[in-house]
């Protein structure tokens, strides 16, 4: 069993995938959008083009994202995504790409327990852990 974090957005997905391709250096991943559903669905026309379903690997993990049909996915709370890189100048890479828009929550930085960490939520709304592995 590995448990996998399902993100939800609401209209911004298709971005948010773009984004979290390049700022993990992985490619973007095939999706369905709301259009491949069943037509009793009844999805708006004007959201038809909002992703459905998407799985993205990043690393030896994956996320899995889509939008909120209903447009009224609620922020999130209570949980973040913790992703660990390699090195501290991997970690505080991904760091600076992740906040660029959004809110640094705590600023990168040596800990007792990482050469690097930090949290923030990134401009989707999405809450983020970011460090890296060992002291080095």
């Amino acid at each position: 069993m590995k448990p996998t974090p399902y993100l939800f957005f609401n209209g911004q997905a298709r971005d948010a995938i773009a984004a979290y391709a390049e700022i993990f250096e992985v490619a973007v991943p095939a999706f369905m959008t709301m259009a491949d559903g069943p037509p009793e669905m009844d999805i708006p026309e004007d959201r038809k083009s909002w992703v459905m379903h998407c799985e993205m690997q990043i690393g030896e993990g994956s996320v899995m994202l889509s939008d909120d049909f209903s447009a009224n996915s609620p922020a999130m709370e209570g949980c973040s995504v913790m992703v660990s890189l390699p090195t501290a100048v991997a970690g505080k890479a991904v760091f600076d790409k992740l906040a660029d828009g959004g809110e640094i929550r705590m600023a990168w930085e040596p800990t007792f327990w990482s050469a690097g960490f930090g949290t923030l939520t990134d401009k989707f709304g999405i809450r983020w852990m970011v460090t890296c592995d060992g002291m080095a």
